[in-house]
């Protein structure tokens, strides 16, 4: 991630949630990585304080099943390093949202925060992806999965756009 992306994601989390906690870095993947069978998260930023905040895109409709893998993230996090785990995640306001605001009781000190908005979150991604490659960053894994799923997760009428994008992209990397 570079400076730019890493400024885009910050101010963010900032604006959207209000957090206004300086953030140092990405945090490396051998900190980040809780457990194999675990969602491993979005994005995943370190603060000053050593606190952990997890930037996420949410595209999908948000259920107890989904909150359930972000506690679950949450709560392992803070059970390995023993600092507050914050997890944000931004969705589309098309998508639905079938659980409510409740007390979630835990030994783990973590907040998880749903901002839904009206951007859509397949462009904010595809935004980020054509960033990289413009600042001629390698695309890893995770960002060609998600280019991939763009078309699958988006509203109906912009799949062939994304589409569209995808086979760009990837006749650009060939």
């Amino acid at each position: 991630m570079n400076n730019e992306e890493f400024n885009i994601r910050v101010n963010v989390i900032q604006k959207t949630f209000n957090d206004m906690r300086k953030i140092k870095c990405i945090t490396p993947e051998n900190i980040r990585k809780v457990d194999e069978n675990i969602y491993p998260g979005g994005d995943i930023f370190t603060t000053e304080d050593g606190d952990f905040i997890d930037l996420e895109f949410q595209i999908d409709d948000f259920d107890e099943e989904e909150l359930v893998k972000y506690v679950e993230l949450a709560e392992t996090l803070y059970e390995k390093h023993q600092k507050h785990v914050a997890i944000y995640i931004i969705c589309p306001n098309t998508i639905n949202v079938s659980v409510t605001e409740c007390p979630i009781l835990s030994e783990a000190d973590f907040t998880i925060k749903l901002a839904c908005i009206d951007e859509d979150p397949c462009e904010i991604i595809l935004r980020m992806i054509k960033n990289k490659i413009k600042n001629e960053e390698t695309l890893d894994s995770n960002d060609i999965h998600a280019l991939e799923l763009l078309p699958l997760k988006c509203r109906p009428e912009k799949r062939n756009y994304f589409r569209k994008e995808y086979f760009k992209i990837m006749n650009e990397l060939a």
